[in-house]
């Protein structure tokens, strides 16, 4: 009996007839034309290492998709990579450029309608840029995480990007030298594969894991390592296999995915991305959740179990060694929805029941845990009032706390102007804005300004306000982010001026901008424009259709 499948659903006229000339030229047979067609969906650019070995993987996915009875398309999409595309139009094509890789997927496989698909992913943004197609398309979709980047040593010890990353913002007070910086640089990335911490990327794999759309204890997995050509083989079959179980994204993607997920970015200090991006794929995997309220509901509940670096000591090697994404979910069963569907076809329990975690150091139990209190907390008052967002340290407490008069820059280079030249005293609100989605757009980067106060010695003596976004890897002291609404919009960070009281306090979830409503109204009728932003082709589109934090920063439809 012949499948059903949406990609046979015309035949004997002509688009019939012209797809089948293409694809016989391809070297198809008829009997192909028969067989489920599944999009090998490659993120990969030249531009970063993080992408270099995404075509082999494609390769020898195809390979296994074949064996398993099917044939396989790959697709390109775009590729962004935060320390690479970061550098033109301040930023804004990094965040931006998730919503365009949904969209290329989208055209791609939609267009064709193919059966199913396997998403390639590695740097930060292409998880969630897949998992948003996924949620958007509804065909069978299982998202392959392709690991992580081995990292060097300099003068004994660990030597990562993060560790490039941060020391650089010593540079311009004379803490370490230019020589230094290079020497780190040539020994930081030994090979392809994403940041080597619990950043974003490293964060996101594990979200797939944990939303039961990738293999069960495939996150992480060092990249090019034999364990990870074997996942590669069990996707290339499983795959096939969904697309004849009809196992779609949206019976995966509910509500009780999203609380596992949460979960799982809680108990691994996780990056704050995490929570914008989970919010966009629940948008368009059509779940009604608050993803912002999820972590505020479970801030308190989900014990700290692991602290990879730049958390704490553990290594990502460390942390795959003893169980990985699997094994924080093992220590966790209790608290987790354990009935959730995964891509096996079996429950969450039924993939854990085999589970065994190797290193109760590495990933404690809940009875032992590393800390009780949430380092991704949510911020919400009169300077935020929809929300914001802060990172704290597995062994930093949550009783933070500063009251002071806010320095406002309108861009972070201006920020890191002001900081090298000394216009930020300790006890200062160093505010930052027009970084916001629209304002931007697309999101600009903030975290070389929170550099710039690690290298100036205050750190834990001043906090940063921004409506921009942080790397993965950024926890230095009181950093308030993503504040919204964002200044572009009329939100209250537009309004604040020099030396205006912010009161921030980690322990009561508050961000307040100490100045009456009446004079904010005041100020507000004198701004005749909010944006002044000058753009053209993509990143003008993104500023006019990018929706608000609540809906996730994705486009409108």
């Amino acid at each position: 009996m012949a499948r059903k499948l949406r990609s046979n659903a015309e035949y004997g006229n002509a688009r019939w007839a012209t797809r089948r000339a293409l694809w016989r030229a391809l070297g198809l047979t008829d009997e192909d034309f028969e067989k489920p067609k599944i999009a090998v969906v490659n993120s990969s650019s030249d531009l970063a290492i993080c992408y270099a070995h995404l075509d082999g993987i494609a390769a020898r996915m195809k390979q296994a998709i074949r064996a398993a009875g099917a044939v396989a398309f790959e697709v390109r999409t775009t590729a962004p990579a935060d320390f690479v595309t970061s550098w033109g139009h301040r930023g804004g094509y990094i965040l931006s450029a998730r919503d365009l890789i949904t969209n290329d997927i989208e055209a791609q496989v939609e267009g064709a309608l193919l059966d199913g698909m396997v998403c390639l992913a590695s740097c930060d943004k292409t998880p969630p840029g897949q998992l948003m197609a996924a949620g958007r398309l509804n065909i069978p979709t299982l998202i392959f995480c392709c690991g992580y980047q081995p990292s060097g040593q300099h003068n004994g010890h660990i030597c990562d990007i993060e560790d490039v990353f941060a020391t650089a913002g010593g540079l311009a007070y004379g803490k370490v030298s230019i020589d230094e910086i290079k020497a780190m640089s040539d020994v930081a990335i030994r090979g392809p594969g994403v940041c080597a911490g619990m950043g974003t990327a490293n964060t996101l794999h594990a979200a797939c894991e944990a939303l039961g759309m990738s293999l069960p204890g495939s996150t992480p997995i060092l990249a090019n390592s034999p364990r990870m050509w074997d996942f590669v083989e069990q996707a290339g079959r499983r795959i096939v296999a969904m697309v004849d179980e009809d196992l779609k994204p949206r019976d995966i993607l509910t509500r009780e995915a999203f609380e596992n997920a949460v979960m799982v970015m809680l108990c691994v200090s996780g990056s704050i991305n995490s929570a914008k991006h989970l919010s966009a794929v629940a948008q368009e995997a059509g779940c009604d959740i608050d993803l912002y309220k999820l972590f505020e509901t479970y801030a308190d509940m989900i014990p700290l179990l692991t602290a990879v670096r730049p958390n704490g000591e553990a290594t990502t090697e460390a942390f795959e060694a003893a169980g990985g994404t699997a094994g924080v979910m093992k220590q966790l069963e209790r608290f987790l929805k354990r009935g959730a569907k995964t891509i096996t076809g079996k429950t969450l329990a039924e993939n854990l029941a085999s589970v065994v975690v190797a290193d109760e150091e590495t990933i404690r139990p809940v009875t032992r845990p590393l800390g009780t209190h949430p380092t991704i907390v949510m911020l919400r008052g009169s300077l935020s009032p929809e929300t914001s967002i802060v990172k704290l340290s597995v062994t930093e407490q949550r009783n933070l706390q500063l009251r002071g008069p806010a320095v406002v820059f309108e861009t972070a280079m201006d920020a890191i102007d002001g900081i090298q030249r000394g216009k930020v005293s300790e006890g200062q609100v160093v505010v930052v804005r027009g970084l916001g989605p629209k304002g931007t757009p697309g999101m600009g980067v903030a975290s070389a300004v929170v550099f710039a106060v690690l290298g100036a010695g205050l750190a834990g003596k001043v906090a940063v306000v921004t409506d921009g976004q942080l790397s993965g890897l950024t926890n230095v002291g009181i950093t308030v982010a993503e504040v919204a609404p964002e200044a572009a919009v009329g939100g209250p960070i537009g309004l604040v001026e020099n030396g205006d009281i912010i009161a921030i306090d980690v322990a009561k979830r508050t961000a307040d901008l100490e100045v009456s409503e009446a004079e904010l109204a005041t100020r507000r009728a004198k701004i005749s424009k909010w944006s002044t932003t000058d753009e053209r082709g993509w990143l003008a589109i993104y500023r006019d259709l990018v929706e608000p934090v609540a809906k996730g920063r994705i486009l409108r439809r």
